[in-house]
């Protein structure tokens, strides 16, 4: 693959990825390039697991790391492209809690409430 299309290709998944939400800077930054063409390029369009599979499983890392910022982007990213629903969203807090901690999960019950309420699929 072509350093262009690599590029392009990686654009087109961040932005799948991201259900449109991020904004990607121009070309340039050596850091974005390298994202853009290996991680979004690369792994992202990689089929052995599905978008959902990925999502939970780096939401999971994401949890443990202690990043609701970015948990938040996931999670409303998942909510928007149908990959969970709002209580499958709510239900992943009963397995972090019990493999990250009590304190990791419930810094996250902010970020999914807001993140549900945003992308419009609140269900109660």
């Amino acid at each position: 693959m072509s350093r262009k299309s690599r590029r392009e290709t990686g654009l087109e998944m961040i932005k799948e990825v991201y259900a449109g939400d991020v904004e990607v800077p121009e070309k340039g930054l050596a850091f974005i390039d390298v994202m853009l063409e290996q991680l979004f390029a690369e792994l992202w369009t990689r089929e052995t697991l599905s978008m959902r599979d990925k999502r939970i499983l780096l939401l999971g890392i994401i949890a443990d790391k202690g990043e609701p910022a970015t948990f938040k982007i996931q999670i409303k990213a998942s909510l928007k492209r149908g990959e969970m629903n709002a209580e499958e969203a709510r239900e992943l807090l009963l397995f972090i809690a019990q493999y990250a901690g009590y304190p990791r999960a419930a810094s996250l019950i902010g970020p999914i409430e807001e993140a549900i309420a945003e992308a419009g699929c609140d269900v109660q």
